[in-house]
């Protein structure tokens, strides 16, 4: 490599005697030597001022893989149980669970088997598996104690009791709360009554990973002691702080057999970040890739209503099984519901998931 400039700078030297001069010169010149060692190591690097490398946001390690299991039935006859994984995949069969609400989003039961439609790729489906009964469930709920649910925790409480209200005895939970990072507060080895009492002890601030709690919600979740999961999230819908993206959330929640619910308090104001003008959004695409949903109000006093809807709505639900034919390997295989009844004039919805990848 040549160099063609040279920077000239003048160095004044006071009058002094040859042997001082000398002097001078043997005392400098250690330092003179270690600049020019400095100065070949950065030559042979060939690296200049514009040669800057931005390191990526760094991704966690361990990120788990959450796939669909195979399906063995329960005496190995053949028949296929209730009690068995609420989406699961095998050669031969698919079980999709339903939940069916009517136009006040109340859970609708005693549907027959001959309510609903089934459909893969848009190919009519016969429904051979049928099931319509309560079972435990592992729930994993989420709180945001964030900044911006300062004024709100008290109302977050209350909602976390009504939820509660209508479990299963045998149901398994756990709380993650989340701020500037998600941390697990409470699990089924406590009481409802210690979980309240400890959730009473947590104070709120700093921004929002909410993200980065269904993560953590989804990897707790793995080891569940039940085969229906489901997660419930309580935010204002803002995340500012999480290490995940909203894409990586989507296809772990679109891989994984839980359900996810949402309630998001979306309260009108006259000014908005951006993280809560997109909340709306991005809770609804978590939610329903999974077969759950969004609920959204626009009140803090709606948020216990809101959790006793769901948890009501969680327990009731539809398995309806069908076995698929063959097709391409790890192919994305679409799935579409219809209910057949209505509710007076008013038809119902089907909450379910939309697709499986069939892994051959």
């Amino acid at each position: 490599m040549s160099f063609r400039r040279y920077i000239r700078i003048p160095i004044w030297v006071p009058p002094m005697k040859i042997d001082s001069l000398e002097l001078m010169k043997t005392a400098l010149r250690p330092f003179v030597l270690c600049g020019l060692a400095l100065f070949a190591v950065a030559l042979t690097s060939g690296q200049s001022a514009e040669d800057v490398h931005i390191v990526p946001r760094s991704t966690p390690t361990g990120t788990p893989v959450i796939s669909v299991p195979d399906m063995v039935p329960a005496d190995g006859s053949g028949a296929i149980y209730a009690h068995t994984s609420p989406f699961r995949v095998n050669v031969d069969l698919v079980l999709v669970p339903v939940t069916v609400t009517d136009a006040m989003q109340r859970p609708v039961m005693k549907l027959s088997r001959h309510d609903f439609s089934l459909y893969e790729d848009e190919k009519p489906q016969d429904i051979r598996y049928f099931s319509a009964e309560p079972e435990p469930i592992s729930i994993a709920v989420l709180l945001d104690v964030s900044k911006s649910m300062a004024n709100k925790l008290e109302t977050e409480r209350a909602a976390v009791r009504e939820f509660f209200q209508n479990a299963d005895p045998k149901d398994e939970y756990f709380v993650i709360a989340f701020s500037h990072r998600p941390r697990l507060v409470a699990s089924s080895t406590q009481s409802i009554d210690e979980l309240e009492e400890k959730l009473t002890t947590i104070e709120s601030g700093g921004p929002t990973a909410m993200l980065d709690a269904v993560y953590l919600a989804q990897s707790q979740l793995r080891s569940a002691r039940y085969n229906r999961k489901a997660i419930l999230l309580i935010t204002d819908g803002g995340d500012n702080a999480s290490r995940f993206t909203l894409r990586e959330i989507k296809d772990l929640a679109q891989e994984s057999d839980v359900q996810i619910y949402a309630i998001g308090l979306f309260e009108t104001f006259f000014f908005n970040t951006l993280e809560e003008k997109m909340g709306k959004k991005w809770l609804r695409e978590i939610t329903d890739s999974t077969g759950g949903r969004t609920v959204t109000i626009d009140s803090q006093f709606k948020l216990p209503g809101a959790a006793a809807e769901i948890s009501r709505e969680m327990r009731n639900e539809y398995i309806l099984g069908y076995r698929r034919s063959r097709g391409v390997p790890n192919s994305w295989r679409k799935i579409r519901v219809q209910v057949n009844s209505s509710a007076g004039e008013h038809p119902l919805r089907a909450s379910y998931k939309r697709g499986y990848l069939a892994a051959e």
